[in-house]
């Protein structure tokens, strides 16, 4: 599994979106890109998470920055999990975990003495150019959509 680094390209993604619609990074080229991966929709930590981004979302609107969202949900947990929330951008159905993985996000977890595979919280900053520009790994939920906003300046 990659192990990138800021300055690095970011990672081709093409999935389906929270609508079924097929998404490709490189159709934002030219904006901020906020990719934040987390484990799984409609649970505690990544709905706070989640509204988080969507209550900064004019701030990161104005920074000409996109938010996106990934994970190992089917589009229609998505999709419920989008207008439960009214998240105000796209949430990617990555369930073959490929995005995950070409990231470095998708780790071998142990909770309750399991061990498990599942998507490590981590959110990317992607520069206009398609460089990552800032990586936020083992985020804390708490603050940070003000953390990654602060990192665009």
């Amino acid at each position: 599994m990659p192990q990138l680094k800021e300055g690095d390209s970011a990672p081709a993604i093409a999935l389906d979106t929270d609508s079924g619609n097929s998404f490709t990074l490189s159709s934002l080229k030219g904006k901020n890109i906020v990719l934040y991966f987390y484990p799984k929709a409609d649970t505690p930590g990544c709905t706070k998470e989640s509204c988080e981004f969507r209550d900064t979302s004019k701030k990161f609107a104005k920074a000409n920055t996109v938010i996106v969202g990934v994970s190992p949900d089917p589009t229609k947990a998505q999709a419920k999990f989008k207008e439960k929330f009214d998240l105000p951008f796209v949430l990617l159905a990555d369930v073959e975990h490929k995005a995950c993985e070409d990231y470095g996000v998708w780790k071998e977890k142990s909770m309750y003495g399991k061990t498990y595979m599942g998507v490590e919280r981590t959110t990317f900053v992607i520069d206009p150019k398609g460089k990552i520009k800032k990586i936020f790994p083992k985020v804390k939920v708490e603050g940070h959509a003000e953390e990654v906003l602060a990192a665009l300046d």
